[in-house]
Parts: C-alpha cells; structure tokens; sequence
C-alpha cells in the first residue's frame, strides 16, 4: 500500500548539468558546502542527532478552524500528534473573522473575502516579523497543505529563505473542482495540472494518503518522492460514545429508538455526490418506508437540496445537521446504523475512516481510492450506482446479523488510521528529508521508509 517514487533522484544529483556559475550556489544550498566530499563537522553532527532530538515543523493551510473539513481534520490530528511525540508543530493559516479561538500555536495571516458567499478567505502573504524570527526560521522542516497562497509562502520561506525541506501533502484532486472557476473546466483543469506538477516537483517530499492519489500525480510527471500515509484520526474519539449521546441525536431530529438510520457527513456540493444518495434512499424508502436519512454538513447546494425534498416523497424522512463542531460528531455516527459515502472525488474520504472507528458499516460507491481505503476488510458494500447503493443499504438494514459482521470489520479496518500511526511515518520523513537534504544519502532514507512500511503491514 505505502510506495515511493522518486525518479528524479539521480538526476537532480548530478551537479554537472548545471552551469558553472550555479554549480556550487548548487551544492551549497543542497549540501551546507561547495564540496561534496568536505562537509561541514557541524552538518554531520545535526544529521546524526536529528533522529534523537525534538523538531520543529511549520504547518501551512489555506484552510483551518472554524471551518470543518478533512483537510481542517487531517492538519488538526497531526498537529496533535506530533505534539504528543514532544516536538513543536507551528500553525500558519488566514484569519477568519468571527472564529473561535484556537489553542496551540496557530499564527493567523491577514485575509480578505472571496466574492462568493464562503467561510474560505483569500490569504495575504504576510507573516509578523517576530513570527518569522522566533518561530519560521527556527523549523527544521516546512509542510504545506495547500499549492495555492499559503502553499507558495511555505515554498518560498523553505527554499529560499530559511533553506529548509520542504514537504508537500496533497490533499485533494484539484481537477473534479473545475466547475467552481469562471475560466471553464478544460482550461481550469489544465492549469491545475501544471501547477500541482511544478509545485510537487519543488518539494523534497510529496505524501498523499492513497495510491489512488500517487498515481494520478505520477500520470501528471510529478518526479519528486511521494510517500503514501492515510490521514490519521482519533479513533477513541469515535469508540467511546455513550448511548445516551446517540439517543439525544435521535431525540433532535425526531427520529425514533428503532427507526434505521443511513447517516451522510459531507459538504454538499456538486462534487460530493450527495444526489446519488437521495436518489438510492428514495428507492430505500419504498422497500422500507420507517428508515431515515441524516445529512451532517453544509455548503452551496444546501438549499438547493431542501428545496429538491421539500415537495416529495423524502420530505419526512431527511434531517440536515447542517455544520456540526468535531467534538459533537462522533455522537452522529453512534445514532446511525449504515453510512453512505457517494463521492467520488477523494484522495481518501477521511469520513470512511471516522465510519469505521464507530464500527458503522459503509456502503460506497466503487473508487479506486475507497477500495483501497476498505481494504481485505468486509466493512460494507461497494457499489456501482444508486440502485446498487439502495439494495446495499436494504441488505444491511434489513439484516442485523450482517450489520453487526459489517460493523466489525469496519472497527477492524479503522486501526490503520489512528492518529499516531500515520503521524509517526510524517516524522519518518521529515527525518529522512533532513538527511537527504543535508547530503547523508542518495534517496535511500525514502526506500527504507517504504520497506518499514511494507513490513509492517504484512
């Protein structure tokens, strides 16, 4: 499951394609000296001390708190997690007006609205000078989560300012956003494309949570490594939810004690899939006509979808949540007996991951990304289309026996997905990057990341 590719390997070492006048510039800022053979004795003493002593890494989003969402999830557990293992994680993300105060070290940068009706912020390149004193030229590595504003300030701070790795994840396949650019979809999806390959071939390291993902960047001539680690969550987040806390989200939106529950957490948008859903619940309904449908979520077809229920057959049986706070969430998954997951859009699905910790069988629609996320596990049902999804969530539904089977194997499937697995490979690479970047090594810090990998989940 986990790979690395980094073809470009060999040839970027080759110092001898490059100009003269650039050659040592070259090996000065790859090797802390313009020679390869004389390195400095401080340069070998930090490389052989950094997998001992604590790091500090600069976290850059385009997108945090309040907002919910998975990149907003993913940035949050492993913030968390690498505080957990004692090393300093610093925060870099817009202001958002009217936001909830956040804890930790999360530095906000100026902001301005976007023209259409959104909590995402246009980002001002601009970080306090102190922040960049005390803080940015301090990290022994910069992560970015973005390709976009904050993705080209952590770029520039890494490379050009403090001289530090760069490490990139790339969270989301930017071509099924096309739609949302007044440039229309062809031109839009082309410069996608040639911004994520530039972008990811100037990072020293690429992670994505799916080789699903890793492929479509290979397809699009990214060189640079690419190292597969899952998003991580709390998974006892998940696992520790009182009955009482089911029940009162039933009471909520009333919903009855035996009533069967096909719970949907996403943002509803066109992307999402959401009427794949409607259209299989619909279908659900007349086979049996007690079961509710649970949308956790917002965005810019909320509307649009209330008004598509609000004259037919589904208008009793579908409740919105709207937005709800992470630390509510897990109560929305425990009042559920199926999850449907329509998308087909993601690099993950980190609500897959969040269904199987509560043990909730998934029916999904067939991706390669999902059937990767599944797994060998028997965690529910993939499916081709709406009809397949309605049949899948009757025999789920209809059968007790097999939804609690499903539901094991999904808790099962979640165990790859705890926070602390996957941030402890972040930190594998950010360690082997420091190496790389300091002249320890020719790539091979990223073939033995794959190979403890590949070990470990055998």
């Amino acid at each position: 499951m986990a790979q690395v590719y980094h073809a470009r390997q060999a040839r970027s070492n080759d110092t001898r394609l490059l100009p003269q006048r650039f050659r040592a510039a070259d090996l000065l800022y790859r090797y802390g000296t313009v020679s390869r053979k004389k390195r400095t004795f401080r340069s070998c003493v930090c490389l052989a001390l950094c997998d001992q002593r604590a790091m500090k890494i600069a976290l850059f989003t385009e997108v945090y708190q309040p907002i919910v969402n998975g990149v907003v999830a993913s940035v949050d557990a492993l913030a968390r997690e690498l505080g957990n293992a004692g090393h300093e994680a610093y925060m870099f993300a817009p202001h958002i007006p009217h936001g909830a105060e956040t804890s930790g070290r999360v530095f906000r940068m100026p902001s301005l609205p976007l023209p259409s009706r959104s909590q995402y912020r246009l980002t001002l390149p601009l970080v306090a000078r102190r922040n960049k004193r005390r803080f940015l030229s301090r990290c022994d590595v910069i992560h970015s989560h973005s390709l976009f504003i904050t993705g080209w300030m952590a770029s520039y701070y890494a490379r050009h300012r403090f001289r530090v790795p760069l490490v990139f994840t790339y969270h989301t396949m930017l071509d099924n956003y096309a739609h949302y650019s007044p440039l229309g979809q062809r031109l839009t999806a082309q410069l996608t494309r040639e911004l994520t390959r530039s972008y990811a071939n100037a990072a020293d390291a690429v992670i994505v949570p799916t080789e699903a993902a890793a492929a479509q960047l290979r397809s699009q001539d990214v060189t640079a490594p690419i190292c597969i680690v899952p998003t991580g969550i709390d998974i006892d987040a998940f696992r520790n939810v009182g009955p009482g806390e089911a029940a009162s989200v039933r009471r909520k939106f009333g919903i009855g004690v035996d009533a069967p529950v096909v719970l949907l957490v996403s943002r509803l948008a066109h992307e999402k899939s959401v009427p794949v859903v409607f259209r299989a619940f619909a279908s659900l309904l007349r086979r049996l006509p007690t079961a509710r449908l649970l949308l956790v979520g917002s965005g810019p077809l909320e509307e649009a979808l209330k008004a598509e229920i609000s004259f037919g057959d589904l208008r009793q049986s579908v409740s919105f949540a709207g937005s709800v706070l992470p630390d509510e969430l897990p109560a929305y998954y425990a009042a559920a007996d199926v999850f449907a997951f329509p998308s087909v859009t993601e690099t993950q699905g980190l609500v897959l991951a969040e269904a199987f910790a509560a043990a909730l069988p998934v029916v999904a629609i067939d991706t390669p990304q999902t059937r990767e996320v599944f797994g060998a596990h028997l965690a529910g049902m993939l499916v081709p289309d709406a009809d397949a999804m309605a049949q899948a969530l009757y025999a789920l539904l209809s059968n007790a026996e097999r939804r609690i089977a499903a539901g094991a194997h999904a808790r099962a499937a979640a165990a790859p997905f705890a926070a602390a697995a996957p941030a402890s490979r972040v930190l594998a690479v950010y360690r082997t990057v420091i190496q790389n970047r300091g002249g320890s090594g020719q790539g091979g810090g990223f073939d033995s990341l794959f190979a403890a990998r590949t070990a470990g989940s055998e």
